[in-house]
């Protein structure tokens, strides 16, 4: 029989940290004989890697998870709502001022009452000459008209449009600490300078000149790109996928708006540029801007350049702040009694904000398999490891989607991410068929999907790629039922845009008052 496993420390804490010890505790930490107690040790000064600041839409399954009241969270974190991501330039090169742009939506495509696939016929043209996501649903164009995603009467976490958030990262952090200590988790100040292991390799404790020994019977490690449990002490080695993702830096600024109290955008703005990309993510006070590249395709100086244009006078006596990151994941994210969540166990580029969505699915993944005794550490170190490598590989997949479609040929950058030779082999095998076919739920067959088929949809459709139907329609018999669709769904994004308030103005009505009850009927 193995020793039970009733103590967990969490070491390190930020968001990582503190989503981790928060499931842990909330799920395993009622009182009884089985009772776990979770502690999180962290330094006094916790900062971020500064390109945290947006989420998809799976964070709200977290914060539903936690019990965090989403007004609260909103008001404390300089909050805003996140309906998806802006991708400009990325299909085509802008040519004389003239640019392209497509919505990657959190929500679904709108669903044919008739129960008739839509997409076919869209590709037939029943739709007319109109982008896929316009005729898909209401979100494209609340998000265009910088629409809140819900009404102030809506309930918390819910409302006609998907979304997610945008957020202060270091008020975030706070913000889940205080939900932790809230559930029971004992927070600790003190910074790790050694880890104790014992013949087998388990880690007995960790030592701090603050707490001394801290001993457990499960360590999570939440050291962010140090990892200095999982990475240092236990040498999990780390693949790195930079040779499929060539981003390697990022440059951050944090911008003020122009205008107080202005228009705020519905989604993060990421623009293709000539070696990467700058997301664009509106916050109650702020703009949070930067430029993600690659340091093989451009330099430093010619990064900040680039940035600075972006910007323009915005970035007037501003310094940018430096970042290098390398992306992939460790194969072994458990070893022994040694878990690693968030940037101790991978890291991805920020584009499709899969930081958080990754310590979510982790955390939840733990809490549920968490072993009760040590001779469970094994085939749960088992199965957790398969599950996090897919997780990690899909989301690798959805990723240099965005790249791979691109038509760009103004740079090296995006004519090696054409290159079918930088593509993951699940890329290779599903676009050549997805040529003439349509994707399909089972392309995506694993119960560790980092996304849903609708987000493949919205990617491929809206970078231009096409999947040719020609001689089938005899297939899709119902052309006419589809127009009256598309119709349809066109009157609902009319009547969306007149039911959504206006997004600053439903933000600054949160943050004053929270969420209201409806109306009662007469």
């Amino acid at each position: 029989m193995g020793k039970p496993i009733r103590r967990v420390l969490v070491v390190g804490g930020g968001t990582a940290g503190w989503i981790a010890a928060g499931y842990l505790a909330r799920r395993l930490g009622a009182p009884g004989a089985d009772a776990v107690s979770v502690s999180l040790v962290e330094s006094a000064d916790i900062g971020t890697i500064g390109v945290g600041e947006g989420s998809f839409s799976s964070v709200k399954l977290a914060f539903t998870a936690l019990g965090v009241d989403e007004p609260w969270f909103l008001k404390e974190a300089s909050a805003t709502f996140k309906q998806g991501n802006k991708f400009v330039d990325w299909g085509e090169t802008p040519q004389d001022g003239r640019h392209s742009f497509y919505y990657h939506g959190f929500s679904f495509p709108t669903p044919a009452r008739s129960g008739i696939d839509l997409i076919p016929y869209w590709l037939l043209g029943a739709a007319g000459d109109v982008p896929f996501g316009v005729a898909m649903g209401p979100q494209h164009a609340v998000c265009e008209a910088r629409r809140g995603p819900k009404r102030i009467t809506d309930q918390p976490y819910f409302g006609p449009e998907e979304y997610a958030y945008h957020f202060d990262a270091g008020k975030l952090a706070k913000v889940l600490g205080k939900v932790g200590e809230g559930l029971g988790v004992r927070r600790l100040i003190g910074t790790v300078r050694s880890v104790e292991q014992d013949e087998t390799g388990a880690i007995v404790s960790v030592t701090t000149p603050e707490q001394g020994a801290i001993e457990a019977d499960l360590f999570i490690d939440c050291t962010g790109f140090s990892a200095r449990l999982i990475g240092q002490a236990l040498g999990s080695p780390f693949k790195d996928m930079g040779g499929v993702l060539f981003q390697d830096s990022a440059l951050a600024m944090q911008t003020p708006y122009a205008q107080p109290g202005g228009p705020l955008a519905s989604a993060t703005i990421s623009t293709a540029h000539e070696a990467g990309w700058t997301w664009d993510i509106g916050l109650e006070n702020r703009r949070g801007v930067g430029y993600v590249y690659s340091g093989r395709h451009t330099d430093d100086v010619r990064a900040e350049a680039v940035l600075r244009a972006y910007l323009g006078a915005a970035a007037d006596g501003l310094t940018a702040r430096k970042l290098t990151f390398k992306v992939g994941y460790r194969e072994d994210q458990w070893i022994n009694n040694c878990v690693a969540i968030g940037l101790a166990g991978g890291f991805l580029e920020p584009l499709e904000s899969t930081g958080i969505f990754m310590i979510g699915a982790a955390s939840d993944l733990l809490s549920e398999v968490f072993p009760r005794s040590t001779d469970e550490l094994a085939p749960t170190a088992r199965l957790f490891n398969a599950a996090l490598r897919q997780r990690y590989d899909r989301a690798i997949d959805f990723l240099k989607l965005h790249y791979c479609l691109s038509r760009r040929t103004d740079s090296d950058f995006w004519i090696d991410n054409a290159d079918p030779a930088t593509w993951t082999d699940y890329l290779r095998d599903k676009i050549p068929m997805w040529r003439r076919r349509l994707p399909s739920r089972h392309d995506l067959p694993t119960a560790q999907e980092s996304f849903p088929l609708q987000s493949y949809q919205y990617v491929l459709y809206g970078m231009g790629f096409r999947t040719d139907l020609s001689g089938r329609a005899g297939e899709f018999p119902h052309a006419e039922l589809a127009s009256r669709e598309f119709a349809r769904i066109a009157q609902i994004t009319k009547a969306a845009l007149g039911a959504l308030p206006d997004h600053r103005a439903l933000i600054d009505e949160v943050y004053a008052s929270g969420y209201r009850d409806p109306p009662k009927p007469a």
